[in-house]
């Protein structure tokens, strides 16, 4: 059954959690007044569009990677230590919350990855099956958690930090090894190394939705029946002439 968003239980097993866990704690304990639930937020927005636009200037110069790393960094910032800054001073507004977070989420993965596509490293459309990819895990999250209560915010452990880790990594060695084609592809061309990763992981994130996607199904279509068979067995136990409890 569906719970209310502030009885959801969060699960965030990321590889990187032994790490990120203690530093949110650490900045919400010394964060400025002045430094709100909302300022983290908007700095996570800004951060996504500067993201973008860093990634279409490395059209000019591939200094800008190093701009668009920074711009990984405070995305992080806001987005991780909003809700974490939220329930360490006790201000938590849950429905507020989980709507604005997911809302931001968005629009930031859609800028993160047309920025990705625009730029020369990446093909646009390659980027697009990504952006794509990533979308539908998304949405597979939030009809989970949904019908479970369990709000799962990892995959595999896999979870947004380690992918901006992965992409700042991916920027250093583009800005070090340039933008060589390394294999020609049908309808694509030549293409580089970091198409080639962006396309794999493309893949790999929509092969796990098809199949968790496919688990969950059954998983919930065996408890969606026992609960059915239970129901038919208690009717079935009426007498004869008698209405069914509305209870």
């Amino acid at each position: 059954m569906p719970t209310k968003v502030e009885n959801h239980k969060r699960e965030n097993d990321i590889l990187l959690g032994f790490l990120e866990r203690p530093a949110l704690q650490w900045l919400a304990a010394h964060s400025p007044a002045w430094v709100t639930p909302d300022v983290l937020t908007w700095t996570g927005v800004a951060a996504s569009v500067l993201i973008f636009v860093s990634y279409g200037l490395t059209q000019f110069n591939r200094n800008f990677l190093w701009l668009a790393s920074f711009g990984f960094i405070m995305n992080w910032l806001g987005d991780s230590l909003d809700g974490t800054l939220a329930r360490y001073r006790h201000i938590e507004r849950p429905r507020y919350g989980f709507l604005v977070d997911h809302w931001v989420d968005a629009i930031s993965v859609v800028l993160i990855f047309l920025g990705l596509g625009i730029s020369p490293y990446v093909d646009l459309l390659v980027a697009s099956l990504a952006l794509i990819g990533y979308l539908l895990l998304s949405i597979m999250v939030y009809l989970i958690t949904y019908v479970t209560g369990v709000f799962k915010i990892t995959n595999a452990k896999i979870g947004p930090t380690e992918i901006r880790v992965l992409a700042v990594i991916l920027n250093i060695v583009m800005f070090f090894s340039g933008n060589k084609a390394i294999m020609t592809v049908p309808y694509l061309g030549g293409i580089s190394t970091y198409t080639l990763v962006t396309g794999i992981l493309a893949v790999v994130m929509g092969i796990y939705f098809l199949v968790n996607t496919s688990i969950y199904v059954r998983r919930l279509a065996l408890l969606d029946g026992k609960r059915l068979e239970r129901k038919q067995a208690r009717k079935d136990e009426q007498p004869v002439g008698q209405y069914p409890s509305k209870s």
